[in-house]
């Protein structure tokens, strides 16, 4: 009995268009098989939803199973030629197993000879076909391009919007639902102080759930949500963000601000008190993790903190809880205490150094401002090259998108600059103040106050053992160490 070896593929659209599936090819390639003597030792199959990849390497297991077994082989099956090969260079590839290895080509729905002219027809009908499918992608591209010029997705909808159907085009409109959790997201992060993974926590306290087959939002989903420039109304192609024409679920305010934080890395790992690179380890230099534990006989939760290289060889295996750490935080406050005169004359010395860092504000202020208008003058340069026709279509949005965020950043920063700088400074008097009566406030303050608090005093933290070894910003570190007004000059510190 003869032994043939058989390859079905088809596209969805082919399908619909043409009206055969794999199965019709199959019984065809069994049929001839059966009218020839012969049987399908093996049949391959590519389906519609199989990615180029896959497609790619059904190809060439066949190929290779054909140079194995080439001498049992009476011959290579197709339901057509343009089922064969998508493109020449794999027409190719079947013809040197028919000239190299005598495995016949075979076309069982459009029959050819095994002659010159026959091979020359074969070759025609492989041609048209890798026409077809290069020309069925530059169309796709075409009108993809189209679709996305007139602001429209090309594929599924962002979440927070829906896809519908309207007079027989593919549209999205607001989801009511979805898009009031994207807003509560972007407004949460960018107001409310949370990192990523403790805002996933806020959404599933508040109850607001992904989707009904998965109900949590993940740290990646958030992430990709708050990064997503869809929600301000554009609509992404290629590396390219173009105008949509779908309603933004956020203004631009609030867009920049969170990618602001985004670019500062202001999301923590979690809200522990003392985790997240606050403290490093003296030992290796990583950064301290912290890890609650549950007790499974009272439920209750302790936190401890260790290394994040607590694991590796040669490293000390200390641990130390979080109660541990907060008495050496308080003892370290208590040592700052002064006497009423000493807090007369420090709050003098602190507000004579807001001055200072009013004016590098100031100086800061007048850069940023420089930027904002050299960038303003870009965007006009810009615009003068695409009139003039020097740079095409592509060029200018991928440049103008560019620089109007440089220019929306800057303006956060701008923004932020004469607020910041200052309430800092003001903070520190506040913090100084707060420190003369700590031990209270200390118990009371949440975890993201209690950081904010370390970082205004602490210029660095690092756990030796169990010990807590801080480095103290100026000039908190001379209230640490003890004030000696014998030694000081009049108003400086």
């Amino acid at each position: 009995m003869k032994k043939f070896l058989a390859l079905a593929r088809v596209s969805s659209r082919e399908q619909e268009r043409e009206g055969f599936s794999l199965d019709v090819q199959e019984d065809a390639l069994r049929r001839y098989a059966d009218r020839n003597g012969g049987t399908l030792i093996k049949l391959y199959r590519i389906a519609e939803t199989a990615s180029k990849k896959d497609e790619r390497k059904v190809f060439k297991e066949l190929i290779a199973f054909a140079k194995v077994h080439a001498k049992e082989l009476a011959g290579l099956l197709f339901y057509k030629v343009d089922r064969a090969a998508r493109n020449l260079f794999d027409y190719v590839e079947l013809e040197r197993l028919e000239s190299e290895y005598g495995v016949p080509f075979i076309s069982v729905s459009q029959p050819t000879d095994s002659t010159p002219a026959g091979r020359m027809q074969r070759r025609m009908l492989a041609s048209m076909a890798s026409f077809y499918t290069e020309q069925q992608a530059v169309d796709v591209r075409e009108g993809q391009a189209r679709r996305v010029k007139g602001g429209l997705f090309i594929g599924l909808a962002p979440y927070g919007y829906r896809n519908i159907r309207k007079d027989g085009r593919g549209l999205i409109e607001v989801h009511p639902e979805n898009a009031a959790k994207v807003r509560r997201i972007f407004e949460l992060y960018a107001y409310h102080g949370h990192t990523l993974d403790s805002l996933v926590q806020k959404l599933a306290d508040e109850s607001l759930t992904f989707t009904t087959a998965t109900p949590r939002f993940t740290r990646s989903k958030v992430h990709a949500i708050l990064r997503d420039r869809a929600y301000i109304g554009e609509v992404r192609y290629g590396e390219e963000w173009l105008p949509g024409s779908h309603p933004p679920l956020i203004d631009r305010a609030l867009w920049d601000r969170v990618q602001a934080l985004l670019g500062q890395k202001v999301y923590r790992a979690h809200q522990l008190t003392f985790g997240s690179e606050l403290i490093t380890c003296t030992h290796c230099g990583r950064a301290i993790t912290g890890e609650i534990i549950t007790k499974k006989t009272t439920g209750k939760e302790y936190a401890y903190y260790r290394c994040s290289g607590y694991n590796a060889p040669g490293h000390p295996r200390d641990r130390v809880s979080e109660a541990a750490l907060d008495r050496q935080v308080v003892a370290m406050f208590e040592r700052m205490v002064v006497t009423p005169d000493v807090q007369d004359w420090f709050l003098m010395v602190l507000r004579a150094r807001t001055q200072a860092v009013r004016e590098e504000s100031m100086l800061q202020h007048d850069e940023l401002t420089r930027q904002i208008s050299s960038i303003e003058a870009q965007k006009d340069k810009l615009v003068n090259l695409r009139l003039a026709d020097e740079i095409d279509a592509a060029t200018f949005s991928k440049k103008n998108t560019e620089l109007r965020d440089r220019t929306a950043q800057a303006q956060v920063q701008l923004d932020a600059l004469g607020r910041g700088r200052a309430e800092h400074a003001e903070i520190a008097v506040q913090v100084f103040e707060l420190s003369q009566n700590f031990v209270a406030q200390w118990v009371k303050a949440r975890p993201e106050a209690k950081r904010q608090i370390l970082d205004l005093v602490c210029l660095n933290l690092k756990l030796n053992g169990a010990s807590l070894c801080p480095t103290m910003r100026k000039p908190f570190d001379l209230t640490a160490e003890g004030l000696n007004l014998a030694k000081h000059r009049g108003d400086k510190i």
